[in-house]
């Protein structure tokens, strides 16, 4: 897993509340061999129209962003079913951070042990923001670029002002900072592990009777 430590790429709007998991990625695809990469699966079947096979106007067809690195989305993003494969399509194709208001909670917690960092803000400031990214790109064919700041849990964006912070658990800070999953860090402190088992059974010694 790649670390996370600070991120200035090419921002993404997408509006619309409750954007499941089976719009990130359609059920039938995820038949499909993973060591290939999901990339262009993302959002499938709002990029293709059905009757057509054609690509549609949707975000990501847009020269603009597509190299997009960074989702602005609405409300209870990830919503919907429990798969893993919603944050490897969106992985694959190149994004390392999500912004909403809102997650659904293991789309949450798979962002999280899959190196994809999910940030919530206030939900005024990301509409602004998305509305932003809109009017950039429309008037100058040109993408808003985001900044952020793991370590100092800050996005900032130009004309923006003042970095905004964000919160995160401390723990899955150190995992994205360190490129590690929750099994990987663990055993990263295996010497601490290992003396304070030492010195608990020196003081409890009946334990290992």
């Amino acid at each position: 897993m790649k670390p996370f430590t600070q991120l200035a790429g090419v921002a993404a709007a997408l509006d619309g509340r409750n954007i499941d998991t089976d719009q990130i990625i359609p059920a039938r695809f995820l038949k499909k061999n993973r060591a290939a990469g999901y990339g262009e699966y993302l959002f499938h079947d709002l990029r293709i129209d059905a009757a057509t096979q054609e690509p549609t106007a949707f975000v990501l067809n847009q020269d603009v962003f597509k190299h997009a690195s960074i989702l602005v989305a609405d409300h209870n993003f990830g919503c919907g079913s429990s798969r893993e494969g919603a944050v490897y399509t969106l992985a694959d194709f190149g994004f390392r951070a999500v912004l909403a208001p809102s997650f659904g909670d293991i789309f949450y917690s798979n962002c999280l042990k899959n190196g994809l960092l999910p940030i919530r803000l206030d939900a005024v400031v990301l509409a602004n923001l998305r509305q932003l990214i809109t009017e950039k790109a429309k008037n100058t064919s040109e993408a808003l670029r985001i900044n952020i700041d793991l370590d100092a849990k800050t996005v900032q964006w130009p004309g923006q002002g003042q970095a905004i912070h964000f919160d995160i658990d401390p723990f899955w800070r150190e995992c994205l900072l360190k490129g590690v999953d929750e099994v990987t860090l663990t055993l990263s402190y295996q010497k601490e592990i290992s003396a304070f088992e030492q010195n608990h059974y020196a003081s409890h010694p009946w334990l290992k009777a």
